[in-house]
């Protein structure tokens, strides 16, 4: 670091969560209510609790600041409400019904089912416009493009108010002239509209996912756009020594002007740092096989990192729109502390994904919320102080919190209200687990071979139950869990991704020569943009991946490229990691089969100084300075309550050991150690969660 500060802003969809990581080691965590509409209110809030506790002006501590960075779910939220921009169209003739006929598919789960509604589209059919041109696979041109088409769509585009347009011929990405020329048609006439390509924002093929991509960019950057231009020139009239970063789905940070043109690359900006965050927070305990999960009031984050890398996903369905641009893979489940449980149409207890949301909130909050939901329960089952406040004005009710599961739950199923509590927290850890079994068993990972990162602020008092679950040893709990992701953006890279096709068999007739001349011109202007960002050579690092699959195949898996000249090594080495990885995948490899390599991709990272985590003072192990309280607690169905020991953590050294059952209370989160688990405080400020063997 080279200022005194660095700062994170991570604006959810309730609250901005901020973290102040000072050149000391000193870690600073507040919150203020997000402000959808205009950003800057919820980060001038912010800034003002920085500024009290500081006793220095927010203009001061701004300037002391190397790098200002934001994470935002603005662009997914569009996406999710859909209240992006009025897209048109251009497309080659025939192909205006690609995006609507998604390849036949249906997502999982719906695939026979008549009665599943299509996925919502963001060009409406009369806005997908054909124009006459054809360029071919080996790049040559069929048919020349037609202007007049283009002419044409254009005015259409006037009469219907459209705000941006996509642009995605096929086979682009084998010549992209045909689409340069109308992108540049598009713009000379609408100066005022957003405009994108596909060979730009997904130069790979795959026709649908390439305009899906496109849309789904032009359908956000706009909206994206307005918040970057508000967020720059409100922290340029603070003095603010660089240009503001932003947190990009792909795990790196990246300047407003990307941003502005690339949308589609900020939709997991959020819970896209997370892994980092969790690799961070692991390393002075040698572990680097991660599954961060961040439980909030509404939604469970799941990220995941191997070895010490983060897990890319591309060509993915994201609330159903297809996406091809790399983006960390989240898996977001709709089980947060607001969850509500509820009966179903067939009288069986469900939690979630409906939610109570921060007004009004669980019934325990006293601001009318009436239904039963997560937090509720674990008010219910004692793990929460009845007279707990949050955020300075929120007292929880127990009394509240327990009518509200007697009347949704208890009495509608004849159960007593212990089994009714628990039951609500059973059914929302076998949610999380499930997830968890998603981002790992599903994608060849044993998540026995995973530490827990606990992040957000309900994880903690599911964290031992879900690890026992899916059979994890180890979890790590943060004393900054609650903000954890706004601390992943102030430790991240600044990261670009670079994108090529080329289609051909891996065998002794390859062009090698290819290859070698497509990774050389992505990592030029990797190093190029890099540069000019400041970044030395010495701090860039670049790393290249293809996707290759059996000759017939439709699906392509995913294998790293070894650095340097691209020869018949390279090649022998790829071949070997990509039977090793569809082993690994579908329990099979056909090395005898025929290899093609259908795509490229070079990520480009500046690497970003640290800050350093803090050190706290060793203690002599005996944690009973910090005890407060001995609360009754519930951690089975059939009882027995059980006299439960509480922990101030504020007042827990380095190496003090807690033996569950036991809760230690931070700040803005609440740990829950299950009986047979113990915490250990490390001096990094990390809880390491240990299960006793047997």
């Amino acid at each position: 670091m080279q200022g005194q500060y660095r700062l994170g802003v991570d604006a959810g969809g309730t609250f901005t969560d901020f973290v102040l990581a000072g050149r000391d080691g000193k870690i600073r965590l507040f919150k203020s209510a997000s402000t959808p509409q205009d950003g800057t209110r919820a980060i001038a809030a912010g800034l003002a609790q920085m500024a009290e506790e500081l006793g220095r002006p927010v203009e001061d501590i701004v300037r002391d600041c190397d790098l200002c960075i934001n994470g935002t779910t603005v662009a997914l939220n569009a996406l999710i409400e859909l209240k992006g921009v009025k897209v048109g169209l251009l497309c080659t003739a025939g192909h205006e019904d690609s995006i609507e006929i998604r390849l036949g598919h249906k997502e999982e789960g719906y695939r026979y089912d008549a009665d599943y509604p299509p996925a919502p589209q963001l060009v409406p059919r009369r806005l997908r416009l054909p124009v006459r041109e054809r360029v071919l696979a080996d790049g040559s041109v069929r048919q020349p493009l037609n202007e007049d088409d283009v002419r044409a769509a254009i005015e259409v585009f006037k009469r219907e108010g459209v705000q941006a347009v996509a642009v995605s011929f096929v086979w682009a990405p084998a010549n992209p002239a045909h689409e340069q020329r109308a992108l540049r048609m598009v713009a000379e006439a609408m100066p005022d509209v957003f405009v994108c390509a596909g060979h730009e924002v997904y130069p790979q093929v795959r026709e649908y996912t390439r305009t899906s991509t496109t849309i789904v960019n032009a359908y956000l950057s706009p909206v994206m756009a307005r918040y970057v231009a508000r967020i720059d020139d409100y922290f340029r009239g603070l003095g603010a020594r660089g240009a503001v970063r932003y947190f990009q789905s792909n795990g790196g940070l990246a300047v407003g002007e990307i941003m502005r043109r690339r949308a589609v690359n900020a939709i997991n900006s959020g819970p896209a740092s997370a892994p980092q965050a969790g690799l961070y927070v692991a390393a002075p305990f040698g572990i680097d096989n991660i599954i961060t999960v961040d439980m909030g009031g509404t939604s469970f984050d799941i990220t995941l990192a191997r070895g010490g890398q983060t897990n890319l996903n591309r060509n993915i369905d994201f609330l159903r729109h297809r996406i091809g641009v790399p983006m960390i893979h989240v898996e977001t489940l709709g089980a947060g502390g607001g969850s509500i449980a509820h009966l179903n149409a067939f009288g069986m207890l469900e939690v979630g994904p409906r939610s109570a949301g921060a007004m009004p909130g669980p019934a325990c909050y006293g601001q009318g919320g009436e239904e039963p939901t997560v937090t509720d329960a674990n008010m219910a089952l004692g793990y929460l102080r009845p007279d707990a406040v949050l955020g300075g004005a929120i007292r929880l009710d127990r009394e509240r919190a327990v009518a509200a599961i007697r009347r949704g739950v208890a009495e509608p199923l004849g159960l007593s209200l212990e089994r009714a509590a628990h039951g609500i927290g059973t059914l929302v850890n076998l949610n999380m687990a499930n997830g968890i079994r998603r981002i790992s068993i599903e994608n060849g990972y044993d998540p026995r071979d995973f530490a827990l990162v606990c992040a957000g602020g309900a994880a903690g008092m599911h964290i031992t139950a879900l690890a026992e679950e899916i059979g994890s040893r180890n979890v790590l709990v943060p004393k900054i869990a609650s903000c954890l992701c706004a601390f992943g953006q102030v430790i991240s890279d600044v990261k670009y991704h670079f994108l090529a096709s080329a289609v051909m068999r891996l065998d002794e007739h390859a062009d090698l020569a290819r290859l070698d001349q497509l990774f050389s011109d992505m990592e030029a202007r990797g190093r190029e943009l890099l540069a000019a960002d400041g970044f030395a050579p010495e701090r860039i690092s670049l790393d290249r991946k293809v996707e290759m699959r059996y000759q017939g195949q439709i699906h392509e898996c995913q294998v790293d490229v070894p650095p340097g000249p691209v020869t018949a090594d390279t090649l022998d080495a790829l071949l070997r990691a990509f039977h090793a990885r569809h082993e690994q995948l579908y329990t099979y490899a056909e090395p005898h089969n025929v290899v093609e390599l259908v795509n490229l991709e070079v990520m480009a990272a500046g690497a970003v100084d640290k800050p350093a985590l803090p050190e706290l003072p060793s203690g002599d192990g005996d944690p009973a300075r910090a005890l407060t309280d001995m609360r009754d607690m519930l951690f089975e169905g059939d009882g027995p309550w059980t006299a439960t020991p509480v922990y101030d953590g504020g007042k827990l050294l380095a190496g003090d050991a807690i033996a569950g059952p036991a809760v230690i209370e931070e700040p803005t989160t609440t740990i829950v150690v299950r009986p047979g688990w113990q915490a250990l405080l490390h001096g990094s400020g990390t809880y390491l969660l240990t299960r006793a063997a047997g």
